[in-house]
């Protein structure tokens, strides 16, 4: 028997790395390594160490290779999907002068706004980059690093985001991606290149950030020597130049120039999104514009508080996460971290609408519709801004792909086709970012486009399918309401 043809993708995320060690013909996944990651900081501050996540993910290779029972000869390419927008600052070796401003870090929301104000607001952005500017962004911790550690700004040599750093490690070569680098807000999502004049105002110079590849399934390099020891892979195998997250789990379920295009994808975990592959570019205030990593579009809205908000809920209760109840009149906006959509950083948990005969359920209930409502509600944006009529009985009936850890969970799942009114699809493979960075990894190796490899891997897949209930339009006007009449002087909006 040949020896199999072997990719490994990885999943960089917030909490852990994961090594997909995956079959590059038919997609099997062969065996999932797994490592964790530690994140420090408290109130607005998130922060892990860059080398935390090298040794990770060099920990979560051998444990997959191990758990597959394969050769390491038998891996052609490997590739990385990390988390979005991380600031990672280098020194002239490459070495990491302090922590990464995660994601989720809200440190940077005054920066944020300073920032739209410069350019000339938020349409100006959209215009320019796709996406305004908000805690999240790469931009605005730059700003923030600049004006609050102004010795460490002017050491940096080098700014990569997360999954730049490791690509990097792995082939001796920086690159990007069209995909992440759209999360930056220094790259023009209409021009396809760092904007200038967006550097100009950041104190950046293209010398400090990595040449933009094609797509994230370019090969953008070879397995360093150094990087094939520490990960006892074959040195010379291809390295994709890779992508973010959730560029990543589109290109696992498919979604793009080569699959599927304008169909929704509700992703629930630490943070819970919503996007879509288009070939329109999104043009939203109320959006993420970002780039897919095949080069369509890939409008995104993102929430900071999702899986872990709600979990934290049933734990002050002393509820299990599924011992959970529809809110009744009750509604809790579990904003435990501030929030990015809506853009209210400084926000905190809200509760409201409490009687004699709330029970324990109801609330953690009524925290799972906030959570889920507020990801929702930027649906019909999204839709719009593939071009789409939300209203559209056609639109209205394309099932929404449910993905993430709250996917497997049966109190997520009801919730959200209760307030969605849509049919759902969960997909058979619970690991769609180490999936898409496998086809990026494909790619590299000569497979070909990555969303025609992921496509062709899927065809067999066995999807749960969840028909569609009459939406709780009831519970959606309450929760809208006051979240609309609490924005301004009880959330900070």
């Amino acid at each position: 028997m040949p020896p199999r043809n072997v990719v490994i993708g990885v999943d960089s995320s917030t909490q852990s790395t994961k090594a997909a060690v995956t079959d590059a013909e038919t997609g099997e996944l062969l065996a999932v390594g797994r490592a964790p990651h530690v994140v420090t900081g408290a109130g607005g501050a998130r922060e892990t160490d860059p080398e935390v996540w090298w040794q990770a993910l060099c920990d979560a290779v051998a444990a997959g290779l191990k758990e597959s029972g394969l050769s390491a000869s038998c891996v052609t390419g490997i590739a990385v999907a990390g988390q979005q927008h991380g600031l990672v600052v280098l020194d002239r070796s490459g070495r990491p002068l302090r922590p990464s401003l995660l994601w989720n870090d809200t440190r940077s929301a005054p920066q944020a706004a300073a920032l739209t104000a410069a350019l000339g607001g938020p349409e100006a952005w959209t215009a320019r980059t796709g996406t305004v500017p908000v805690a999240s962004m790469t931009a605005t911790k730059w700003q923030w690093l600049r004006e609050n550690e102004p010795a460490t700004a002017g050491a940096t040599v080098s700014v990569r985001l997360p999954h730049d750093f490791l690509t990097e490690r792995l082939a001796g070569t920086a690159a990007t991606d069209p995909g992440d680098a759209s999360g930056t807000c220094w790259y023009s999502t209409d021009t396809g290149t760092y904007d200038p004049e967006l550097l100009g105002l950041l104190g950046l110079d293209t010398s400090m950030l990595p040449p933009v590849a094609a797509t994230g399934g370019t090969r953008i390099g070879s397995l360093t020597p150094a990087a094939a020891e520490a990960l006892g892979l074959p040195a010379g195998i291809a390295v994709a130049a890779g992508t973010g997250d959730n560029m990543s789990a589109a290109v696992g379920l498919g979604l793009g120039g080569a699959g599927l295009l304008d169909h929704p994808v509700l992703s629930l975990g630490t943070s819970g999104t919503v996007f879509a592959a288009s070939r329109t570019r999104p043009a939203s205030t109320a959006l993420s514009g970002f780039a897919a990593a095949d080069g369509t579009y890939l409008p995104l809205a993102c929430t900071l508080n999702c899986t872990l908000a709600v979990d934290r809920v049933a734990t002050l209760l002393g509820l299990h996460r599924d011992d959970a109840t529809p809110g009744g009149e009750a509604v809790l906006l579990p904003y435990l971290d501030g929030e990015r959509t809506p853009d209210l950083p400084t926000s905190s948990g809200l509760l409201t609408g409490l009687r004699h005969d709330t029970t324990p359920q109801q609330l953690l209930g009524a925290a799972y519709e906030g959570a889920a409502f507020t990801v929702l509600r930027a649906l019909d944006e999204l839709l719009l801004a593939c071009g789409l009529d939300p209203a559209d009985p056609e639109v209205a009936g394309r099932p929404l792909r449910l993905i993430g850890g709250g996917a497997q969970g049966r109190t997520w799942v009801e919730t959200v086709r209760r307030l969605s009114g849509r049919p759902l699809i969960v997909p058979s493979s619970g690991e769609l970012v180490a999936l898409g960075a496998a086809a990026l990894a494909a790619s590299a190796a000569g497979g070909g486009d990555p969303v025609a490899v992921a496509t062709r891997w899927n065809a067999k897949a066995e999807d749960d399918r969840i028909p569609a209930v009459e939406r709780d339009t009831e519970t959606w006007e309450r929760v809208g309401s006051v979240l609309d009449r609490a924005a301004g002087p009880l959330l900070g909006g």
